[in-house]
């Protein structure tokens, strides 16, 4: 299938405004981390709740964010500007997100009920940034090769804003007395770093062009079919939330990693650091093998690597530290390549839509995306509780880990190991009905 499309040779973006999109990554990427990083540890660890329990409080505010994402691309498609959207809800999270790790209460049910109700409230105001924020890159720019560099430039920021957020936030945890105190530090810098991305982006984007309002598809079930009828962005969906089922699955299992496994003060820091890093390096790496191979050969090759990568922590028991962390390594360079394929792949279904239809609406599109994401980033802390639990987990109040049985340790290995390869590689097969050729 080839879908015919401007020419590449369109008006590269400015240097600013890619420059202020990419820094809307420090709000995505921090929100769309720390909590699966500390959320989960924070519940079982310092609030004492039973790790089932703890994976549910953590899965139903995200699963609320599936039905609010769809309405959210409804309400951004209905004005010419969509960046209003972007200051409001992002200065709401940056407060929001910090009262989550800010409750009055020190253990049980009100404690679980506390954090589950200001998650509520903070995924609402993330489905109103993110969406209309996913969908300003098939308004920005008509150029294919365009949205492949304009998302290399917001997954390098991307992966700066994971580095931040996720190496420093469990540090701050420890260096500020951990329990609920550090946690309360942790979620004051985090909140702060959303509040910078916010203002960065509205202020970098404020000479983008805009667009006409658009008349929306009027319901859930009319924007389900619009996306429906999208052959290439269906396949793509299934892959990226099959992903991010796997990546949050990783996420969420992190610091029990750390705690139970690699068994080193600062290990989940480390961790992040090893995961992290290298994908600013492998950046434009990735970049070049989309040229040669194509987006959807370069998904699949990065997919595998990162599948290859976690299956070799099943050796992490007998490992020294640094191996590990070499591992890790490995699969973050796996990380990356999704990350910059899948987000370029996305407008580029958009625009082909576009030119389908000639009709632009994308929030109906990234509004499915979004809440197909936030299913899969939700599912797996979720999913990692459930093992945690099978597996006999022991919960505790004091903030630091309880001792564990080695088939608590089994549980916390194979939920971080083997079973993101599996959903990461499986995902990939959907994408044998995305066309190599997809171009507008």
């Amino acid at each position: 299938m080839t879908v015919a499309g401007p020419s590449d040779e369109v008006r590269r973006l400015p240097g600013r405004t890619r420059v202020g999109y990419a820094l809307g990554s420090l709000v995505t990427g921090a929100f769309g981390t720390v909590p699966g990083l500390l959320l989960l540890p924070y519940l079982t660890d310092t609030l004492g709740v039973a790790a089932g329990i703890a994976g549910l409080l953590v899965l139903l505010p995200k699963a609320w964010d599936v039905l609010i994402n769809p309405m959210a691309g409804r309400l951004s498609d209905r004005r010419g500007d969509r960046r209003p959207f972007l200051l409001g809800a992002g200065l709401a999270l940056g407060v929001l997100f910090a009262a989550i790790f800010a409750g009055p209460f020190r253990s049980g049910a009100p404690a679980g009920a506390y954090v589950a109700f200001a998650f509520l409230a903070a995924a609402t105001a993330f489905a109103l940034f993110q969406v209309p924020y996913v969908a300003m890159p098939a308004e920005l720019t008509d150029g294919y090769a365009e949205r492949t560099r304009l998302m290399t430039w917001r997954v390098a920021v991307l992966a700066l804003a994971i580095l931040i957020s996720g190496a420093l936030a469990p540090l701050i945890v420890e260096q500020t007395g951990g329990g609920r105190t550090g946690h309360r530090w942790a979620g004051l810098f985090v909140g702060a770093l959303i509040v910078v991305g916010t203002l960065a982006t509205y202020w970098g984007t404020r000479t983008a062009p805009t667009r006409a309002p658009e008349q929306v598809e009027p319901s859930l079930r009319a924007q389900l079919a619009v996306a429906a009828a999208n052959g290439p962005f269906r396949a793509l969906l299934l892959c990226f939330v099959l992903q991010s089922v796997g990546i949050a699955t990783m996420l969420a299992g992190v610091q029990y990693f750390a705690d139970h496994v690699v068994g080193r003060a600062g290990g989940s820091s480390i961790l992040f650091a090893a995961f992290v890093g290298p994908a600013l390096l492998v950046m434009p790496l990735w970049t070049r093998a989309g040229h040669r191979l194509g987006k959807r050969r370069s998904m699949v090759l990065a997919s595998l690597i990162f599948a290859v990568g976690a299956l070799a922590l099943l050796a992490a028991p007998g490992l020294p530290a640094l191996p590990i962390y070499l591992i890790v390594a490995v699969i973050g360079c796996g990380y990356a390549g999704q990350q910059v394929f899948a987000l370029s792949m996305l407008p580029d279904c958009i625009a082909a839509d576009t030119e389908r239809t000639g009709r632009r609406q994308a929030g109906v599109f990234t509004g499915v995306w979004t809440a197909g994401e936030t299913l899969g980033l939700a599912l797996g802390p979720g999913i990692y509780a459930v093992v945690l639990q099978i597996f006999g987990y022991a919960s505790s109040v004091t903030g630091e880990a309880a001792a564990q049985t080695d088939t608590a340790r089994l549980g916390v290995l194979l939920g971080f190991s083997v079973l993101p390869a599996l959903l990461v590689a499986a995902a990939t097969l959907s994408l044998r009905r995305y066309p190599d050729t997809l171009r507008s």
